[in-house]
Formats: C-alpha cells, structure tokens, sequence
C-alpha cells in the first residue's frame, strides 16, 4: 500500500514537499517515482530515483524538482521549489517492489495527492 501526502494549495514561485510511504510486508523496493496528471492532461513522469539513487526528471522540472528516498523508511519525497501554475496536477507515486524473492509488483499507485499553484 502507498500513502501519498504533502499536497496543497500554493502561490506560484512556492514550495512543497510531497512524501509517499510503502506499507506492508515489503521485501526491498526498486525504482520509485512521482506521476503528474494536470487538467485534461494524461498521468506523465516527474521524477524517478532508482534503488542506486539514480534520478531521473522530466525537462519542465530539472532545477525546481529534488527526488529523494529513506531506505529505512521506504518513502519517497518530491521537494517542489519555484511552483509553476502548469505544476498544478494530481501527484501519484508509484514504486516497483518485491514482496518476496519470487514476487514482483513493478507498478503499484498511490492514490494520489492534489497540488494546486496559484498564478
């Protein structure tokens, strides 16, 4: 299970910081990432970090976006710096995990976490 939280309404050139947490009987956890679907717009990478710390970023956020992870605590964070009104969107984390050594799940979804800019 994944519980996504953090977002908000914020004035453009604001921050926030979202946190997404993996719960349950969780053996390690690959790749994790945060998702963004805006208005009228298909879900579209943001941000990835892989199990090495690898990110990766979609180009509208390299500079303003930091992808982070706790390996204890199995979360991942989104620090969003300098918002945009075309940040504005629904966040899903979504994270590629073992349960056990011969169970994968690559693609689960958080639920998903409302950030609304301001122009």
């Amino acid at each position: 299970q994944l519980q996504a939280s953090g977002g908000g309404l914020v004035q453009a050139g604001g921050s926030l910081r979202l946190s997404c947490v993996a719960s349950g009987n969780i053996l390690s956890i690959n790749s994790m990432g945060w998702y963004r679907q805006g208005p009228g717009n298909q879900r579209a990478l943001v941000a990835s970090i892989s199990s090495g710390d690898s990110a990766n970023y979609a180009d509208s956020v390299k500079g303003r976006f930091t992808i982070s992870r706790d390996y204890a605590l199995n979360t991942v964070y989104l620090q969003m710096n300098s918002l945009k009104a075309e940040d504005t969107g629904v966040y899903y984390c979504n994270v590629d995990l073992y349960l056990t050594t011969l169970v994968r799940l690559p693609n689960v979804w958080g639920q998903g976490t409302l950030v609304t800019v301001s122009s």
